[in-house]
């Protein structure tokens, strides 16, 4: 967009201060349009061009939330099941008991 030719020592710096810079944001909606823009202000890049993925990024945000709480609930379901520690019998019991809330609230 812009023409920037990076070298491989700025793409290699990019890559690894988005690496540090995105460790912790996963469980807080909107920082990653903060974080990108405070990466590519480091190794030169304009951030006018930004404004092409603002329009968008509410959206992947979105995304990036609904992938991080099925991530979370999918991970501690293996976890459960391999450490032998997971009770079907409540698990159905408690889905029946959730199910029967939603029935009564859609009447």
């Amino acid at each position: 967009l812009y023409g920037i030719d990076l070298s491989i020592w700025q793409e290699i710096t990019l890559v690894l201060t988005l690496m540090v810079t995105s460790k912790g944001i996963a469980g807080v909606p909107g920082v990653s349009f903060v974080v990108l823009l405070a990466t590519l202000g480091s190794v030169g890049i304009p951030l006018e061009g930004l404004a092409f993925i603002a329009g968008v990024d509410r959206i992947l945000d979105m995304a990036r939330a609904a992938l991080n709480v099925v991530g979370n609930a999918l991970a501690v379901l293996v976890i459960a099941k391999w450490e032998h520690k997971f009770d079907r019998k409540k698990a159905l019991a408690y889905e029946r008991e959730v199910l029967g809330k939603f029935d009564k609230t859609a009447q």
